[in-house]
């Protein structure tokens, strides 16, 4: 049965949408593409990073608690660059991130942009606290090439620290003041794929300052996602904050995947705070499982959430111009066992189109938890912003 324009599916479209990837230690590479580019500060060729918007929604005025505060970089580990331009180049980053601790850059008093010719990967043991801070003047891209930052307690190319890889509190991961261009997952299996420019699993993550521009992951597929952030297994179910940070917010700058522009994830909380998402796109068809003769996926044109107990929870965030080739354009919020729950609080969410279905009654969104609806306080959602 086709699950197309519904507002209240019935029980046999509510079945077909419901999927849950299961996940396994994997002992595979990260299989980021070779490239021909020169590393080091160019003018990225792809996305122009100084005409894009600020982090964060500047209407934004919820409060922070402690655990989402940026990191304290006042004593780094390494600091990449020494004032010039020049030295901050791919090597430099892909090593620094490589050794872990708390890394800064010192690139000169300008904005500068990074293309990194491989991956930059974490390792577990190079912890427990890790801090990527750009100072509000880096660009890292991923030259429309590759996914630019990894980290997988459960990759044993980048080592097992535990038995319980799926369920660390380590590495604990800070990425803040900095901003992600053009990165690129297409092709990426480890654990599902997807994370066009960020792919987490385990331990514990955190956004702060971010800024997430033009980056993509598979265009189709049922439960593939995060064409900006893909995170699986975190730490005793914590949630990942994301904190004052955007995510495409304007023509052209929109990340886009089969599902979850922005962020994406399986069984993960969030906690969203002061952010801002637009012009972000879920561009698969089918859904989730891929209805018959289609690829699968379309979901979450902002926010893709799967699994059983887990909330997203927004504050103060706002949600525009997004869109959803199937469920959600701007959110996809699936608990398969109805323990989970979506929040929103002094949030603003407006055109967002579904394509496919959604929630009747909550323009944007398609939800299925306890009461099939959103908890929802002090915001607006509306199918068309005014």
């Amino acid at each position: 049965m086709a699950c197309k324009r519904l507002l209240h599916p019935s029980l046999a479209c509510v079945i077909s949408l419901l999927g849950l990837a299961s996940f396994a230690c994997s002992d595979d590479g990260s299989g980021e593409g070779e490239s021909d580019d020169e590393g080091g500060p160019i003018e990225n060729p792809l996305t122009d990073p100084e005409s894009g918007p600020a982090a964060g929604n500047p209407e934004g005025s919820c409060a922070i608690p402690a655990a989402a505060m940026p990191a304290d970089v006042s004593s780094p580990d390494t600091v990449i660059g020494d004032g010039s331009p020049e030295s901050c180049t791919s090597a430099a980053v892909v090593d620094a991130v490589a050794g872990g601790g708390v890394i800064t850059f010192d690139c000169g008093p300008d904005p500068i942009t990074i293309t990194l010719e491989q991956t930059a990967k974490i390792f577990n043991d190079t912890g427990p606290e890790i801090v990527i801070d750009g100072g509000g003047l880096v660009t890292l891209s991923g030259a429309g090439a590759r996914r630019i930052l990894y980290m997988n307690t459960c990759d044993q190319d980048q080592v097992w620290t535990t038995a319980m890889c799926q369920n660390q509190d380590h590495p604990q991961l800070t990425v803040q003041n900095i901003t992600f261009v053009d990165g690129n997952a297409t092709g990426e299996e480890v654990d599902g794929g997807g994370g066009g420019a960020i792919f987490v699993r385990g331990g514990r993550f955190k956004l702060v300052n971010t800024r997430f521009f033009n980056n993509i992951c598979d265009e189709s597929g049922p439960d593939i996602g995060g064409a900006a952030v893909r995170v699986l297994s975190q730490y005793e179910g914590e949630p990942v904050y994301v904190v004052n940070s955007t995510f495409g917010g304007e023509p052209g700058l929109g990340n886009s995947c089969s599902n979850g522009g922005g962020l994406s994830s399986i069984g993960v909380s969030y906690t969203v705070i002061n952010s801002y998402f637009a012009y972000n796109e879920a561009i698969g068809n089918g859904a989730n499982p891929a209805q018959d003769g289609t690829p699968g996926g379309g979901s979450g044109g902002a926010i893709y959430n799967d699994g059983n107990t887990f909330t997203l929870r927004l504050c103060g965030t706002k949600i525009e111009h997004n869109t959803a080739n199937e469920g959600g354009g701007a959110i996809f919020f699936v608990s398969n066992d109805r323990s989970g729950s979506l929040v929103i609080e002094d949030s603003q969410l407006c055109d967002n189109p579904s394509a496919g279905f959604e929630t009747q009654g909550y323009p944007g969104i398609f939800v299925l938890d306890d009461d099939d609806a959103p908890q929802v306080s002090d915001s607006s959602l509306a199918e068309t912003c005014g």
